[in-house]
């Protein structure tokens, strides 16, 4: 049989960024003795709690669809959850719950731009942003978050690097992958300003929201006084409850642009498992003391690690009052990122993601996770250290 004259990969996937995490994360398992500082997802397991419910009803044959939506149950409680802690009045009507919040992110923005529109996206950021705009053939518009601003969202910036008419859409993410940045409620007053100086929706990706330390706490910007009707806010249960592997999340926002969502969730995945959405009611329901364990372990660790990295020679690093990550320099290696990561990836065994990953702005930094165990960080900054200590 002969083979196919025109090529059968679309220009589009082809044109998306070569990710090197899975290269990374998959010489990290391959290799042993190989110490990954690369996870974004929690090292615990999930709450017993959680975990006995998700068993006990599938023994009782919760295995089939649930609506587009989600389960009624689920959505009256994340909108009890949105009120009490987040100040964000939503009824159940104005919740989606999806495959994880990164569903969430292509539901939206399917429903919000159409092809050559733009988005404005932080850079460093999350890297599912601009792929995500980018495969809707829209315009992503990176904003420059500066280390000298530490990393914190600049109007000017935004002013900068906006299209004017054709920009609809602008994406937050706070506390911040993969800076650990949290936006102070100042600051979130002045995105809220200007996004409605430039009649713009919000996205507010908070999936890191109950892992934020000492003076600094969480706000939703979608709680801010008339931005009801302007902001689709993102949640998730991977990071909360130390849930990834049940793929469930949800997002609130102005009902019209909900029900989108939940019209195209029809042709993406149906709806979310019953199984993870069972699973999320238990978690909403349940004890809630595993979230300070978490949180109070995560931060022991970031001190150390900030500490550590502050003290080797060449690195520089911000101190993070939010998420699991550090984001320190490293330009005095004089290596780009990449290079330093797979360099340090040889010679000290030690898995770190590259700041490209994250934008052109990441250029120049590497991400160090610190969800995984305390004796395992200590282990690789020694490591680190040791290699380094002749290189600056």
């Amino acid at each position: 049989m002969q083979g196919r004259k025109k090529e059968i990969i679309s220009e589009r996937e082809t044109e998306l960024p070569v990710s090197t995490i899975g290269e990374l994360i998959k010489l990290a398992e391959e290799g042993k003795g190989i110490i990954s500082l690369g996870p974004g997802e929690p090292d615990f397991d999930s709450p017993k709690n959680i975990i006995s419910e998700a068993c006990k009803k599938l023994k009782s044959g919760f295995t089939h669809y649930s609506p587009p939506g989600g389960r009624a149950d689920l959505r009256e409680e994340i909108s009890k959850k949105l009120r009490r802690e987040n100040k964000i009045d939503v009824s159940p009507d104005h919740v989606v719950v999806t495959c994880g919040s990164t569903e969430c992110i292509l539901l939206s923005l399917v429903c919000m731009i159409d092809p050559g529109e733009g988005v404005l996206i932080p850079d460093p950021g999350f890297l599912a942003y601009k792929p995500t705009v980018e495969i809707l053939n829209g315009m992503p518009l990176s904003v420059p978050h500066h280390e000298r601003d530490g990393f914190q969202f600049n109007v000017e910036e935004a002013k900068r690097v906006i299209v004017p008419e054709k920009t609809n859409v602008i994406i937050i993410n706070t506390p911040s992958n993969p800076t650990g940045v949290v936006f102070g409620k100042k600051i979130l007053e002045e995105i809220a300003d200007f996004a409605i100086e430039n009649d713009l929706i919000i996205i507010s990706d908070e999936a890191y929201e109950k892992f934020v330390y000492d003076d600094e706490r969480h706000v939703s910007i979608g709680s801010l006084n008339g931005m009801s009707e302007r902001v689709i806010t993102l949640q998730s249960f991977s990071k909360t409850y130390a849930m990834p592997g049940f793929r469930i999340g949800y997002a609130a926002g102005p009902e019209n642009l909900i029900n989108a969502m939940e019209r195209v969730h029809i042709y993406s995945s149906i709806c979310a498992p019953t199984l993870s959405q069972i699973a999320a009611i238990e978690a909403l329901r349940g004890p809630q003391g595993s979230i300070n364990k978490m949180a109070s372990e995560y931060d022991r660790r970031r001190k150390m690690m900030i500490r550590r990295l502050n003290d080797i020679p060449g690195f520089s690093c911000v101190n993070p009052k939010g998420a699991f990550y550090a984001f320190p320099n490293i330009k005095k290696f004089k290596m780009d990122s990449l290079k330093f990561s797979r360099w340090l990836l040889k010679e000290a065994m030690v898995a770190v993601v590259p700041g490209t990953e994250f934008g052109k702005m990441g250029e120049g930094y590497v991400r160090c996770s610190y969800a995984t165990g305390y004796g395992k960080i200590e282990t690789a900054l020694d490591r680190i250290e040791k290699v380094v200590e002749n290189m600056v």
